[in-house]
């Protein structure tokens, strides 16, 4: 196929290109602003627009596979590469002061994380037991879908699959997964209006944003082609260090993510090498200047508006049972530890109640979920730096790191 030709249709699947993919992606976005524009409390409760526009292509999709039979596929290639963008303008835009200050509150969230991780796996092997399943259940609906998402399910899946007799156990991964995104996709928002509301919380100054720019400051901010392109050169310098960062892991054998390295190579750059170094672009280095919020803002919204609308919803009608009953246990757990656990924790702030908006978008979805619940938050309320520091090296390695073990762990002994 061309790598612009759009469309391929064979045996009942309707193929689309990167390109295709990667446009509608954009036209889904501008629905799920439309529609929250016109749903008040989607916009009040700080609904990201990607998801909003993402659940109805979803569904429509899922609609038109009923009713015909044709089932579309998606080219996701843009998506991943999206999502190198936007955590290497997190690295660029973060400070080592901001990571200093973040300290003791990373050290804190990572606890309950982890904490977390060990409940959620718990919940999901004691409500399997209940419908008579086994721990390769249970675990399914707990850290290897959850907390870590579809990466980790898909990963994990044909391991347990061979060495557990669970010949479903893709299909059952990939419906937690989905469905754990959808409930992260919506919960982060409203916790967080719930906890600055009651609170009256307000950031602590006014900060340019991580991600985008405030909805009362839209159109104020002029951006220029050169420094739209000098914020891309920024970027893919990251990039390229970063891949030779994680080539250097998986020789030493510690594979990660490819964005978790771009996340550090942009941290390093930013905070090792000197503001006046010469550049060709004879601009300072781009950090937290208003091309690289947009650019993340357009990386990240793209990324999980593609995530979303490429959902096949019809796989998952056949796993209802136990499946909905884990999953509404870990939803009621995970509102409650992020009410009563990381908020108080956190320091009761309006940082915190960002946190809890990024600490929705972990528990039960993605660390892109998480970045867009606070982005969401973010652009409403107010800049908050240390959650846009800490969330993501929380979600984005340890988490990682720690389900390496944790899954192995609770496979052999429960």
């Amino acid at each position: 196929m061309e790598p612009l030709s759009p469309i391929e249709f064979d045996n009942g699947v309707l193929q689309l290109s990167g390109f295709l993919s990667f446009t509608l992606g954009i036209v889904v976005l501008f629905v799920g602003k439309r529609v929250n524009d016109a749903v008040g409390f989607l916009k009040e409760f700080s609904i990201p627009e990607p998801v909003t526009g993402g659940l109805i292509a979803s569904l429509l999709i899922a609609l038109l596979y009923v009713i015909s039979g044709i089932e579309i596929s998606f080219d996701l290639a843009a998506r991943d590469v999206l999502l190198i963008y936007f955590f290497t303008t997190i690295g660029i835009n973060s400070s080592l002061k901001d990571l200093l200050t973040g300290g003791k509150p990373l050290v804190i969230l990572l606890a309950v994380t982890i904490a977390y991780m060990f409940l959620q796996n718990i919940i999901g092997i004691t409500v399997a037991a209940l419908f008579d399943q086994p721990t390769a259940i249970g675990m399914l609906g707990g850290t290897v879908s959850l907390i870590g998402g579809h990466g980790t399910a898909i990963a994990w899946s044909p391991r347990i699959a061979e060495d557990y007799g669970i010949a479903n156990a893709m299909e059952v991964g990939i419906a937690c997964a989905t469905f754990g995104l959808i409930l992260a996709s919506l919960m982060g928002g409203p916790i967080a209006k719930f906890l600055i509301t009651k609170h009256k919380l307000v950031p602590a100054k006014v900060e340019p944003l991580d991600i985008g720019v405030a909805e009362e400051q839209t159109g104020k901010h002029g951006i220029n082609h050169m420094d739209f392109l000098d914020a891309i050169l920024a970027i893919h310098v990251c990039a390229i260090l970063g891949l030779m960062i994680n080539d250097g892991l998986e020789h030493l054998g510690l594979k990660l993510p490819l964005f978790v390295t771009c996340l550090f190579a942009g941290i390093l750059i930013t905070n090792l090498i000197p503001k006046s170094f010469p550049r060709i672009s004879g601009t300072v280095w781009p950090s937290r200047k208003p091309a690289i919020a947009l650019i993340a803002e357009v990386s990240l919204g793209a990324f999980l508006a593609m995530s979303l609308m490429s959902m096949q919803l019809w796989t998952l009608v056949d796993l209802a049972g136990p499946i909905f009953t884990i999953l509404g246990a870990q939803f009621l757990i995970a509102v409650s530890l992020t009410l009563f656990v990381v908020f108080p924790l956190m320091g009761r702030s309006y940082d915190a109640a960002v946190v809890c908006a990024g600490f929705g978008g972990i528990s039960l979805g993605s660390t892109p979920t998480a970045m867009a619940n606070m982005s969401a938050v973010t652009k409403r309320y107010g800049a908050s730096h240390l959650a846009f520091v800490i969330v993501p090296l929380v979600c984005a390695f340890f988490i990682d790191l720690v389900n390496a073990v944790l899954i192995p762990f609770f496979l052999a002994n429960f």
